[in-house]
């Protein structure tokens, strides 16, 4: 139990003290324009408050990966906890910060024209096919696991496939109408349903009397499947989530001040970490175990009946059905921006002006044509492709932010340390996972590291001239 509420502390603890120190670098300008206000147009870019920009935020973010993920990261015991709140402070918060604002800083920029323009042109047309294949992929396994829960619930004629085709109806809607008539004016209440469900899961487990096991660094995997680097694929979006990177830019062109960007972009990831350190800590508890747990991903089918199971015995019938709407919601919520977000980036590479909605149908119904074809693949492996593609984008994101700093002289290693930490997991993650070549972990990890220190070198070797001072001047923009 001690455990599990120092993480808790940590946390916010964290939002406070290096959340204001990452602020501190990055210098933004209360006074200084933001794109919602010089380029309002509309669909976009539409200036809304802070506190409503931080609950759209969190739900683009919160998808499955803090639930599901964490779920799935139980498995590896209390571990997960510790790189829950070491991820989520130095990555993941600093991360969805840095790709925010420099988003802000760059007119609402996506993720490929903000690393074509600090990693070169190159960078650029490969993150713009990777961004829009992760982005598909996001909305699918985001359609897939809200519409197995909801078969759960509702009579058998509604089946996952009735579901999808709804969940379908409501993302094109999502995708194509401006940002403030679904989502800004939906997401509030999709909000307080999550704080809800959190809250009710929580009190539950100490209401009941369960005690949630202490930090042990040993690994209790029923499998034994290593920690390095599985652990840090598997829980992604509870830590950090390269998705993010493709969502923060939604809010980047409706944030009204620059100031307003730590408690958005950095608050918005710590809420997350607290949700997916409550349902970790819940999947290991509730099963007495990981050996529990992974009977009961089995013979439950899998994180949805987790879900449902843990819901259902502690809150009863009626709390039970609120807390698994509330899990429903943050998929669902993260679903329709991954489409829109993928919209915007293939409008923005091709040129495609977003404010006619011809040419907002031409984009949207190819992609939902796209996902609705993936979804009816395993979701198991789709989820695994999406879990490594994720970590990916993360790590592009983070030498993304690590170059801009430099280019302007700042503190540079706030970004350059979790991302060289990224590439290593990434790399052997790509080696040694099934998915991906299958090699042995005696080749995988040396590989990895490599790697690693190689994307260091060069980033030093390419950012050294400008140790001298910074290149680039605080107004410039794309």
């Amino acid at each position: 139990m001690f455990t599990f509420l120092a993480s808790i502390a940590l946390l916010i603890l964290g939002y406070m003290v290096y959340g204001a120190i990452v602020e501190r670098i990055f210098r933004p300008e209360e006074n200084r324009p933001t794109p919602a206000v010089k380029l309002s147009d509309g669909v976009d870019y539409v200036p809304m408050n802070w506190k409503k920009d931080f609950l759209i935020q969190l739900l683009n973010i919160a998808g499955l990966g803090p639930i599901f993920g964490a779920i799935q990261g139980a498995l590896w015991g209390p571990a997960a906890f510790l790189w829950i709140v070491l991820g989520g402070i130095f990555a993941g918060a600093v991360h969805d910060y840095l790709s925010g604002m420099i988003s802000v800083r760059n007119n609402g920029a996506n993720l490929p024209a903000m690393a074509g323009k600090y990693l070169g042109n190159g960078m650029k047309q490969f993150v713009n096919l990777f961004t829009v294949v992760v982005l598909v992929l996001v909305g699918t396994v985001f359609m897939t696991g809200p519409a197995q829960l909801l078969a759960k619930l509702t009579p058998n004629w509604m089946t996952v496939n009735v579901w999808l085709g709804i969940v379908l109806v409501y993302y094109f809607l999502a995708t194509i109408l401006p940002i403030d008539k679904i989502i800004g004016r939906l997401y509030p209440v999709f909000g307080a349903v999550l704080i809800i469900m959190a809250v009710g899961i929580i009190g539950g487990l100490f209401i009941e009397g369960y005690q949630i096991p202490e930090l042990t660094l040993a690994n209790l995997h029923p499998k034994g499947a290593p920690i390095w680097p599985l652990l840090f694929i598997t829980i992604a979006c509870g830590a950090i989530s390269g998705f993010h990177a493709t969502q923060s830019p939604l809010i980047a062109r409706c944030l009204e001040n620059e100031r307003h960007g730590r408690r958005v972009f950095y608050g918005a990831m710590i809420a997350e970490s607290i949700i997916a350190l409550i349902w970790a800590a819940a999947a290991m508890t509730f099963f007495n175990g990981t050996g529990g747990l992974a009977g009961g991903l089995a013979e439950l089918g899998g994180p949805a009946g987790v879900v449902n199971k843990i819901s259902m015995t502690l809150l009863g019938a009626i709390g039970g059905t609120l807390a698994v709407l509330g899990v429903i919601v943050l998929p669902i919520t993260s679903g329709d921006t991954a489409f829109r977000a993928a919209r915007l980036t293939l409008a923005e590479y091709f040129n495609l002006s977003q404010a006619k909605i011809l040419n907002r149908y031409a984009i949207a119904i190819p992609l939902f044509a796209i996902g609705f074809g993936l979804s009816q693949i395993d979701f198991t492996i789709v989820w695994r492709y999406f879990a490594w593609s994720n970590q990916t984008l993360a790590m592009i994101a983070l030498w993304t932010g690590a170059v801009y700093l430099a280019k302007h002289g700042r503190n540079h290693w706030i970004a350059t340390v979790p991302a060289t930490f990224m590439t290593a997991v990434s790399i052997t993650y790509i080696f040694q996972a099934p998915e991906g070549f299958a090699l042995p972990t005696g080749i995988s990890y040396p590989v990895g590291l490599v790697a690693a220190a190689l994307a260091l070198l060069l980033f030093m070797f390419k950012t050294a001239k400008y140790a001298k001072g910074p290149v680039l001047a605080e107004n410039e923009s794309m």
